[in-house]
């Protein structure tokens, strides 16, 4: 079974940090979600209401933007996640097969 501490002549550290596009796309990602879900939460009681709703609709939007942005930033941390696991396991695998070419 391999491995999988570094030995004394590997100096590759993995690190969690992903990259700048992956975290630029997914802040940005995180944005957008806050807006659409702000935007529907604000329409939904908007619609449903008579009157002066400017307070309830504005509510309703401060909550639906707060759990769409939750919601997405939970999906885009376990998928940046996943991608510096991926790294790490590539790696491994790239210095498994350095290892075995005589």
């Amino acid at each position: 079974m391999a491995e999988l501490t570094p030995s004394a002549e590997d100096d590759y550290a993995p690190s969690a940090l992903p990259s700048t596009g992956a975290r630029v796309l997914a802040f940005a990602s995180i944005l957008i979600a806050g807006l659409c879900g702000g935007l529907i939460g604000y329409a939904v009681v908007d619609l449903q209401c008579e009157g002066d709703c400017t307070a309830p609709a504005g509510i309703a939007g401060l909550v639906g933007a707060v759990i769409f942005a939750v919601g997405v930033g939970v999906v885009a941390i376990l998928a940046l996640r996943a991608m510096a696991e991926w790294r790490v396991i590539q790696h491994h695998r790239e210095h498994a097969e350095n290892d075995e070419r005589p």
